[in-house]
């Protein structure tokens, strides 16, 4: 393990990163005319969930020019789709863009194949939508022993919970702080998004709800000494009052209006309390604010408050606020870039305000050896989005386990969870990037140098980035008996800290490796200088500042519509050596949404 500084010199923009948070780019190498070249891009992403409603959407439209142009050659796209809900489920197919042929059905599972010939790509992405049967909440667990490569020889387990049709369901009368920060670094559109976020929260609120609103940079404003109830007078007061008060300022002190929140809701009764932190920078005490929210959570009554953050652009420390969110039995998410803040904001706001069940608990859990469970404490049921919980263990396994918690009418919920080995899902791939995450909030807080080890490791076993590994780009090249072929270099996995001389030379294989693709843990510097969220970006190789501003100034959808028919036909009417550079420019960007996890039936944002 290293700091990053150990290969930031041999780390450039142009061998590798991020220009949107989805859209990853790199400069394929000089390739000979005629050469074929072959790209494979793999990805895993979330399940988007909305009223009962699983929806699946793959990238499959492609540009017009990937077509030669006057050239009709007969081409095959296909399709395979496997569904696999858990043990015991039921199945519904809703929607889907392709006509699937249904090649297998078994209870929770289902296999769709699509296989057509056609004269040009697809234009349309794939989507897929369906449900699982069940009107009332139910789940399961699932078992798998580790492989003979995993570090971890603990057996793995999966919980999971879904909310099934809750429409029937009474809600939870909420008390809801928004904790937001007005920093100078928020000014313009990232408070103004926010400000936007903040309104479609507060206006889908029950007359019922109670709420409040705690403004800070170096100071904290408060919008009420007490809580407020939503009234559609109350909500029209209070918007007036953001827009006046919501000014951009020096300073950020988190600690203070979270202390401030947490005595506001300590008498909360017959309510979910919930405390939404939204930031885009880092402090120096965040230890300490964890520290400091542990004791105070640790000291609430039957529901304590639920904490849930929120984190804008990249100079804030990311696993701080998921820590934060553990410790709070909350969720966490963020706005990498400053074009998704509102969109990610309002389906936050949405999702973890859809408590269906709270304090839920597993019997016989606490009893077994060697157990560990990410996250640490549970989070609450959301209608949603589904619960997921995994974890290692020693020993046997009970062959039931019950689930118990809290519904809105304050009655006890008991849910009985079946045991099943998982033969045939790998457990280890679907969880990995939950648990390299919820670890490495871990190790942050903790500092603790093994379990730094123990991310890299799983990082490296998984092929999932980390904080604590770099992604290397491997040249490889073809026998004698493939010279007419080029591959693109492989990413993979190393630990962070590599000798500079392995950088030119890593297993008599040449190598570039890539700066820090994670979120890394936060800037303070650029906090203090009340820098706004996307400054920091590099400039982008040539290639590829070409290749988006035409995706967006064009047409307007990356990697979609990239030009305009004129253009193609313009390119069709080439020299040969422009012709060469529009292929390289063309192979030089792959789309890699690597940023989320598809977890087993999990929940929506990404």
């Amino acid at each position: 393990m290293g700091e990053k500084n150990d290969v930031e010199k041999v780390a450039k923009a142009e061998n590798g990163a991020f220009i949107k948070p989805h859209i990853f780019t790199f400069t394929v190498p000089l390739v000979d005319g005629g050469s074929n070249l072959s790209i494979k891009v793999s990805w895993s992403q979330r399940l988007l969930h909305s009223k009962g409603q699983f929806s699946l959407s793959i990238p499959f439209s492609f540009p017009q020019y990937v077509t030669p142009a006057g050239k009709k050659i007969s081409k095959k796209e296909k399709i395979q789709l496997n569904v696999d809900s858990g043990p015991g489920t039921g199945l519904l197919c809703e929607t889907t863009s392709h006509p699937l042929k249904e090649q297998r059905r078994q209870v929770g599972k289902l296999g769709f194949l699509y296989e057509s010939e056609v004269l040009q790509w697809s234009s349309s992405d794939f989507t897929f939508t369906y449900t699982v049967s069940s009107s009332h909440i139910f789940g399961g667990v699932l078992l798998q022993s580790p492989s003979i490569v995993d570090s971890d020889q603990r057996d793995m387990f999966c919980f999971y919970l879904f909310p099934g049709n809750q429409q029937s369901q009474k809600a939870f009368r909420k008390e809801v702080i928004f904790v937001v920060d007005v920093s100078g670094s928020m000014r313009e559109k990232p408070l103004d998004d926010t400000k936007s976020a903040l309104f479609a929260a507060l206006s889908k609120l029950d007359p019922e709800d109670s709420f409040n609103i705690i403004a800070f940079n170096a100071d904290t404003y408060r919008y009420s000494s007490r809580m407020e109830l939503a009234t559609e007078q109350a909500i029209e007061k209070v918007t007036q009052w953001i827009n006046m008060n919501f000014v951009a300022g020096d300073g950020t002190n988190i600690l203070l209006p979270l202390n401030q929140a947490m005595e506001m809701l300590c008498n909360t009764r017959d309510a979910i309390p919930m405390v939404f932190l939204i930031t885009d920078g880092s402090v120096e005490d965040e230890r300490q604010i964890c520290d400091v929210m542990s004791s105070l959570l640790t000291n609430q009554g039957s529901i304590c408050p639920r904490v849930h953050t929120f984190g804008i652009g990249t100079f804030c420390n990311h696993y701080f606020l998921r820590m934060l969110a553990i410790i709070g039995r909350g969720h966490y998410d963020a706005a990498s870039d400053a074009d998704s803040i509102e969109v990610r904001m309002k389906a936050f706001f949405d999702r973890a305000s859809s408590t269906v069940l709270a304090n839920i608990t597993i019997d016989a859990m606490d009893n077994m050896d060697g157990i560990e469970v990410y996250p640490s404490r549970i989070p609450d049921l959301l209608s949603e989005s589904p619960l997921i919980v995994s974890g290692r263990y020693q020993g046997a396994f009970p062959e039931t386990l019950k689930a118990t918690g809290i519904l809105a009418d304050s009655s006890n919920f008991v849910v009985d969870l079946k045991v099943q080995k998982a033969n045939d899902i790998p457990l280890d791939k679907i969880l990995a990037k939950q648990e390299i995450d919820l670890l490495t909030a871990r190790a942050w807080f903790s500092d603790d140098r093994e379990l730094q080890n123990k991310v890299a490791r799983m990082s490296i076993k998984s092929g999932i980035i980390s904080e604590y590994t770099r992604t290397i780009l491997l040249e490889t090249q073809r026998g004698k008996e493939d010279m007419g072929s080029t591959r693109v270099p492989e990413h993979k996995q190393v630990p962070s800290k590599i000798e500079q001389q392995k950088a030119t030379d890593f297993k008599g294989q040449k190598i570039i490796m890539l700066r820090s693709l994670g979120p890394g843990f936060g800037n303070l510097t650029a906090t203090a200088e009340n820098l706004s969220p996307g400054c920091e970006e590099e400039k982008l190789p040539e290639a590829a500042e070409i290749f988006v501003k035409a995706a967006s100034n064009c047409c307007g959808k990356l990697c979609g519509r990239c030009c305009c028919m004129c253009c193609i036909q313009n390119c069709s009417r080439m020299n040969d050596q422009c012709a060469i550079v529009l292929t390289q420019l063309c192979g030089a960007i792959a789309c890699l949404g690597c940023f989320s996890c598809c977890e087993l039936c999990c929940s929506g944002n990404d």
